[in-house]
């Protein structure tokens, strides 16, 4: 059974409605980036973070995986599929993958602010006093910027096994997520799906200029075609 590697980001949820927190001016819902996605910023306002992510988590009850989170996991039905995604939400396992990794973080779980290995899952707000069993302040279980990726080396072993490689709705740009496709094996094919491109076809690279939805359609046709 080929291994197929997904590399998601946020274009596969924005189609399910779910925000993708930054804007054109680089806001957040309204808010600087620093002020609610650091940890300098839970430090100096950690009501306005808790509550930020309280309204982000409250979000996702409102919103259901699309078909492309469908389709991605009914390859698993012909393939062993690994997700390594760069969204926080859950729908990739509400549509029914069951290899998931989460670079950045979930937001139906948290940590302690003392023991980053103390995770919880959690489904309401989170608000100050809400401790850990040894008393201290819990936190969204998110990377914020400035934080290490602590599933970095994870995921780049995951890539290394791939068979095919999928890049869908991520520009990877960003780092260090964006390094991840260089560790799969070379000559691995890779399908990247973008309404926008910012590659072009080459040898082992086709390009899928379309959202997620109508992308993962026409690349189920061509997986299961082979």
């Amino acid at each position: 059974m080929k291994h197929i590697v997904a590399l998601t980001g946020a274009g596969i949820s924005a189609e399910s409605g779910v925000k993708t927190f930054r804007d054109a001016n680089g806001l957040w819902e309204g808010h600087d980036v620093m002020e609610v996605a650091t940890p300098e910023g839970f430090n100096k306002n950690p009501r306005l973070v808790l509550d930020f992510y309280n309204q982000r988590r409250k979000q996702l009850f409102e919103v259901v995986p699309n078909s492309a989170h469908i389709d991605l996991a009914a390859l698993e039905k012909t393939f062993k599929v690994s997700i390594i995604t760069q969204n926080v939400d859950d729908l990739h396992e509400r549509a029914g993958s069951n290899n998931v990794t989460h670079l950045h973080g979930e937001l139906l779980k948290v940590r302690s602010t003392y023991d980053a290995t103390d995770i919880q899952d959690w489904t309401t707000d989170l608000v100050l006093g809400d401790t850990c069993k040894k008393g201290h302040q819990l936190r969204p279980h998110i990377v914020w910027f400035g934080e290490d990726v602590p599933l970095i080396e994870k995921a780049a072993h995951i890539c290394e096994t791939a068979d095919i490689l999928l890049i869908i709705g991520t520009s990877m740009q960003v780092y260090p997520a964006a390094g991840l496709m260089h560790y799969a094996p070379e000559k691995t094919p890779v399908y990247f799906i973008d309404p926008k491109p910012n590659i072009e076809n080459s040898k082992y690279l086709t390009v899928i200029p379309e959202t997620a939805t109508v992308g993962l359609k026409q690349l189920k046709t061509l997986l299961v075609a082979d």
